[in-house]
């Protein structure tokens, strides 16, 4: 049996540019985290308590609790600045994802981008339909291994459309197979392993960030460091794009035909012009300036 710990990346509301003055925190939405077989679940969650612990001691001692109530968010620490200022930050990642390696589990995600410059953006439906694809693409692997699969997710505020989702998923139109039960919601500060999937999905959803906005300039760093490690483990993993607007041709300026045609049209002018040759002349204008 397979585990797929899942959490999010991105931002599910509106998207309109990186210097955009509100809306502006990520072009992508999505779910990330590790796919791990159950006789690897409670060693691989040792493993992450003791580095998380390795790593963080100092913060952890000033919370007061233990290390295995405690947790630091992805989105905190793997940060722009840090994994570039300090080298063990960046090397916790690594550990990381060759635990996963070692544990004979794969890394995984699924995405969408998002529709740009518009307020009129259904966060709940982004949500579903990125949930359903991601358990559609975790049922296909496997399938591929013949495996069944539960399904561990942060504790959510739609939790009730969530459970919808994975019921309709499941025994509705094409139903998946390998799911054996609607999702288990957990608290993130006492589990290891959704922590573990909270820090993969932070790196996965920075490096969509660059990879879909050039004005992420400054997240270049974490599509160098961890793209080709990420995707080295990862399995049936994509975020969708969408289809590339192809900018409108430049009429501004015109060519010598172009201008002779509209030179000829005036001369016309005192005389009756038939709408089929107007027609001609706009037409033969327009091929003119895009040739």
């Amino acid at each position: 049996m397979i585990f797929a710990y899942l959490d999010e990346f991105g931002h599910a509301g509106p998207y309109y540019g990186r210097n955009h003055p509100r809306f502006n925190t990520s072009p992508v939405f999505g779910l990330g985290g590790f796919l791990l077989p159950e006789n690897a679940i409670r060693p691989f969650a040792t493993r992450f308590l003791k580095l998380k612990t390795a790593l963080l001691a100092p913060e952890i001692e000033k919370s007061d609790k233990q290390a295995y109530e405690w947790e630091k968010k992805g989105s905190n620490l793997f940060t722009a600045n840090s994994i570039v200022r300090y080298p063990h930050i960046r090397a916790a990642m690594f550990r990381l994802i060759n635990e996963i390696r070692n544990s004979s589990g794969k890394v995984f995600y699924s995405g969408r981008e998002k529709i740009r410059d518009t307020e009129d953006v259904r966060a709940n439906g982004l949500y579903t339909t990125v949930f359903a694809n991601a358990i559609r693409q975790i049922d296909a692997y496997c399938e591929s291994i013949d495996e069944s699969f539960v399904l561990i997710v942060d504790e959510h505020s739609s939790r009730k459309e969530l459970l919808e989702t994975a019921a309709k998923t499941m025994f509705g139109h094409t139903p998946v197979r390998r799911l054996l039960s609607p999702p288990f919601e957990v608290e993130s500060y006492l589990n290891q392993n959704i922590q573990a999937a909270d820090w993969v999905a932070t790196i996965v959803g920075r490096m969509w960030n660059h990879k879909i906005d050039a004005d992420f300039d400054n997240y270049a760093l974490y599509e160098k460091y961890f793209w080709t490690r990420i995707h080295s483990v990862a399995t049936h993993s994509t975020v969708m794009q969408r289809p590339k607007k192809n900018p409108l041709p430049d009429t501004s300026s015109e060519g010598a035909l172009a201008s002779a045609l509209k030179k000829a049209l005036k001369e016309k002018a005192g005389s009756k012009v038939t709408s089929v040759e107007a027609d001609l002349v706009h037409v033969s204008i327009k091929t003119a300036t895009l040739d």
